[in-house]
């Protein structure tokens, strides 16, 4: 378990999720009492690095070895996975993957079978069999491309049995898979093999394996990046989110800018990428804007709608070319990578997780692609075979068994000042449901604080902001952007609570109250709904008000006149945006005691020295207007918001 844990923690020598190691040992069989050899190998869809003893498949190597004598060969190639199910051992534990044959018929106590950027470089290289000759001398054995599977498994078998000085092989278009007596060698013989082949490449590789710069295609600045990925970002979330909604991630590492400021980045980018985890993520290819760096924003969103297009046109092609009549049905047409040259890159997913790591997936492909590159051609496999593994329903068995995503679904923002009554609440339980959350506050120390006790990056985002700023409200919703692809929900119950009469409210209490609450619900609104209807996927906008917007109290002039302007701006808003599928409600909730400041700031008659029973007692005497939602002002042409993203 400690090897797995090792391997797999580590990017240079597996992707997330990806690969497998395995050992061999004798258990006491506990109904004959005699001893029975054991495999225990990693389950299908475990991740290494997190791997733990409930992820392993345990199998009887007596029974999966009888197998070969029955094996149908390969027009039944996928029965064997399913016949794995009659080896196995006690109550089993994992699933067993595709991969269980290369473990269990490979003559050796432990096996490592992984995917490092740098054994990949060689395996999708056009001459990779004669580098892999070069490069590791007879320690390391090529295999041709062979999809994963029982056939793989006896072909590796007779390899190790044929080299005995072997320690391992580069499978072509795949991966490596190195071979021990004991953990500690097997471990040794994996991270040999990574290194060796890192090492010639460094040393022989070309000055320049993506070719010469390409001009006008360098790295914006930093600033420029963002600011320009920001705006990209809902046209690109309604390109990826044609078919369903999805879930974005930006990235705009050194790696993904070299490779889009370089001459051959549009062939590579078309050939697609080759490890089956590497595509299986990702989509045979990216949509790769094809406008140089300073394009601006009208010309790249205008041409990403064309390309669009064309992108979705070429994708139904290779479905048609490839499916039969027992292919399953086209997953949708749409791209998870969309390349922008100078800007970066933008993966997408069900959720934060799966985008982000289709994002990590395809850095991958580009270091791949430098490293054949760089000593020789880059070749990937076939579109028919990448066909054949993307619609294999035993990897997308292995897909639904990864480890479950830490987040959810689309951003969600909060509001700044003062907290009221159960807002963390309602934070806490849309992320249960399936929201990712971004939450803005003055102070960024407590909106970070406030996010991670939701979750993760993967679920939550603390940003700073000043809703009555507009420069600072277009930087939270740009940064909720560019850190979940998009935004679906939007709730303002940004706020603050004076208890003023009228004679005592000072223009300056006037304005403050005004700035955050009228104010700012306008700004974060307006910024909000730019995006939503540029991604054209609906949403929602909710206020939360007050029962003060209708109910007609002393010392509360500023306040309550706030509020009544939030509750005009929720009809206004619902009036004009429902065009769009964007709904717009409000609600009006009475008096909140827990969790609220609205005591401490002169509201209650008894304030600051009342009890929590006196102060209840107070609410329950105040005339009530409990969540009076402006259902009557909503407006909705359509009704997509599957996902969940909440400015408040």
């Amino acid at each position: 378990m400690a090897r797995s844990n090792r391997l797999g923690s580590d990017p240079k020598n597996t992707n997330y999720a990806g690969g497998n190691t395995s050992a061999k040992g004798t258990e006491t069989d506990p109904v004959t009492g005699e001893d029975v050899e054991l495999l225990w190998v990693k389950g299908s869809g475990g991740d290494l690095g997190t791997l733990t003893e409930s992820g392993l498949a345990v199998l009887r190597l007596d029974r999966m070895r009888a197998l070969v004598d029955v094996y149908p060969g390969l027009d039944r190639e996928d029965e064997m996975v399913a016949a794995f199910d009659y080896c196995l051992h006690g109550k089993g534990g994992a699933a067993p993957s595709i991969d269980t044959a290369m473990h269990g018929l490979v003559d050796a106590a432990h096996v490592d079978h992984l995917h490092p950027d740098s054994g990949i470089a060689i395996a999708t290289s056009a001459d990779g069999e004669k580098l892999t000759e070069t490069v590791f001398g007879g320690k390391v054995v090529w295999v041709p491309w062979r999809r994963p599977g029982f056939q793989l498994g006896l072909d590796i078998a007779e390899i190790k049995a044929k080299n005995p000085d072997a320690i391992g092989c580069i499978l072509g278009g795949h991966g490596i898979t190195a071979w021990g007596d004991t953990s500690d060698e097997a471990e040794q013989n994996s991270l040999w093999i990574i290194e060796t082949a890192a090492a010639y490449i460094e040393a022989n590789s070309k000055a320049e394996p993506f070719g010469p710069a390409l001009a006008g295609y360098g790295a914006l600045s930093a600033d420029e990046r963002r600011a320009k990925a920001a705006a990209l970002i809902p046209t690109i979330r309604s390109i990826a989110s044609a078919d369903k909604p999805m879930v974005g991630h930006f990235t705009d590492s050194d790696e993904v800018l070299d490779f889009l400021a370089s001459a051959e980045h549009p062939r590579l980018a078309a050939l697609g990428t080759s490890c089956p985890d590497h595509f299986l993520r990702t989509k045979v290819k990216p949509l790769v804007l094809d406008l140089p760096s300073d394009a601006s924003v009208e010309d790249s969103i205008s041409r990403l709608r064309e390309l669009h297009g064309a992108y979705r046109e070429d994708y139904q092609g290779y479905y048609d070319r490839n499916a039969d009549e027992n292919s399953p049905a086209i997953r949708g047409a749409d791209p998870l990578i969309v390349l922008v040259p100078g800007v970066g890159m933008f993966s997408f997913g069900k959720d934060k997780q799966t985008a982000r790591v289709a994002g990590e997936f395809y850095v991958n492909a580009i270091n791949v692609m430098r490293g054949a590159e760089g000593l020789s051609t880059y070749a990937p496999i076939d579109e028919s075979e990448k066909f054949r593994i993307e619609y294999w329903a035993l990897e997308e068995a292995k897909l639904q068994r990864m480890p479950a995503p830490q987040a959810a679904r689309d951003p969600h923002r909060a509001g700044h000042r003062r907290r009221i009554g159960h807002r963390q609440g309602h934070r806490q339980k849309l992320a249960a449901q399936g929201a990712v959350v971004a939450i803005a506050d003055l102070n960024l120390e407590k909106a970070q604080a406030a996010a991670a006790e939701i979750g993760g990056t993967d679920v939550a985002i603390g940003v700073q902001a000043d809703v009555s700023d507009e420069a600072a409200v277009q930087a939270a919703v740009d940064a909720t952007l560019l850190a979940f692809g998009g935004i679906d929900l939007v709730v303002n119950n940004a706020g603050l609570s004076l208890s003023k009469s009228l004679l005592d409210t000072t223009v300056a209490d006037w304005d403050l109250q005004h700035n955050v609450m009228a104010k700012g619900s306008f700004l974060v609104s307006r910024t909000a709904a730019k995006a939503l209807i540029e991604q054209g996927l609906g949403g929602d906008i909710v206020y939360i008000s007050s029962k003060n917007s209708v109910f007609a109290g002393p010392n509360n002039i500023a306040y309550s006149a706030t509020k009544a302007d939030q509750a005009h701006q929720v009809r206004l808003l619902a009036a004009e945006l429902g065009e769009h599928g964007v709904r717009v409600n409000g609600i009006n909730p009475d008096g909140v005691v827990q969790g609220s400041g609205i005591f401490s700031s002169g509201w209650a008659p008894t304030a600051p020295r009342s009890t929590e029973s006196t102060r209840r007692t107070w609410v329950r005497s105040t005339p009530s207007a409990r969540c009076s939602s402006a259902r009557s002002f909503r407006i909705t042409s359509r009704a997509r918001c599957t996902r969940w993203s909440v400015l408040t």
